[in-house]
């Protein structure tokens, strides 16, 4: 039976969430799985996760600690723990939940059609409202359907849609196959924002195949979320947008693109500008400090942001038509 290995990195502060996680691969359909926790020096101790499994349950679970190091670190931790027996990887965060067919539907559809990458759909509350499921693809590109049952599809561009809006994608409906999992990496050093996005991106672009399913795979949960648990008054919210400014620079740098593929991605830099310096515009507001040597950090690396800044000023301070 293809076996899959559920990477979990977890980090949480509320106990029992990972227990809930826990038991939506424990109810699985596909029953050939082993689990790998990367315990990334979590608040809430593991342990106490753990009790009240069987034996059984407990003897498919392997433990990696770590050092707090982050999520794509914990993942990478994961990812080298894989077993050689593996045919794929799953991922789950450890505040979310799966159906009971995920790990079914992607495996056998992964082997049918020779992919190394799958997405399910994937639904959540009103925090995660920008999520969209596989079928609204239809709306916005061409899409090649594979199966009706289950619905599974296939877009010839994918890599171009993921740049226009990756929603639609989230790790924890996620699962690859061994020429994947066996290579590509998470960059660690992202900490705050976008390694999930590299990752995504790095997968499609090297895959044979990537496919994906119309039906629902995960639930999010709102345990700690790193990139959402920062607001533009934290100290944290400059690096995070400088995180999504990296990623998406090395993005650009590390594959080839079209034009319109360029577009996206300066779209999505020069949000990440502004993003930030309106989080700075606050602290100005509030009356603190603005991080400026941060600033300068970014500005280093990225001049434009400067052109950017002085934008942001000259429509806050230069007097508009009409108002002279």
């Amino acid at each position: 039976m293809t076996k899959c290995s559920v990477v979990i990195p977890y980090y949480q502060r509320e106990a029992g969430i990972l227990r809930r996680a826990l038991a939506t691969v424990f109810a699985q359909s596909h029953t050939c799985f082993d689990i790998i926790i990367v315990d990334d020096e979590s608040p809430s101790p593991l342990e106490p996760e753990l009790a009240g499994l069987s034996a059984e349950e407990r003897r498919r679970i392997r433990v990696v600690t770590q050092k707090n190091a982050g999520p794509g670190a914990a993942r990478n931790a994961g990812l080298d723990a894989v077993p050689a027996d593996s045919d794929y990887v799953a991922f789950l965060d450890s505040d979310d939940a799966w159906t009971p067919d995920h790990l079914k539907i992607a495996v056998e559809n992964l082997s049918r059609f020779e992919a190394d990458c799958y997405f399910a759909s994937i639904c959540g509350g009103e925090a995660f409202h920008y999520h969209f499921g596989v079928s609204a693809l239809a709306d916005v590109t061409e899409i090649t359907r594979l199966s009706d049952d289950p619905p599974v599809v296939e877009i010839p561009d994918i890599a171009s849609v993921m740049l226009r809006n990756w929603s639609f994608m989230h790790l924890s409906a996620m699962v690859i196959g061994a020429p994947l999992f066996r290579s590509t990496r998470f960059e660690a050093a992202l900490r705050l924002a976008a390694e999930d996005v590299l990752f995504f991106y790095e997968c499609v672009r090297t895959a044979r195949r990537t496919i994906l399913s119309d039906a629902i795979g995960a639930t999010r949960g709102e345990g700690v979320n790193i990139f959402h648990g920062v607001d533009s008054a934290s100290p944290l919210f400059l690096r995070q947008q400088f995180n999504t400014w990296v990623a998406l620079d090395r993005l650009e740098t590390r594959f080839s693109h079209d034009a319109q593929d360029r577009a996206s991605i300066a779209s999505y830099k020069q949000t990440a500008r502004q993003q930030a310096l309106w989080g700075q515009a606050r602290l100005l507001r509030e009356r603190k400090t603005p991080q400026f040597r941060q600033l300068a950090g970014w500005a280093w690396r990225d001049p434009r942001i400067l052109t950017s800044a002085m934008r942001l000023a000259a429509g806050k301070f230069l007097p508009k038509a009409g108002q002279r």
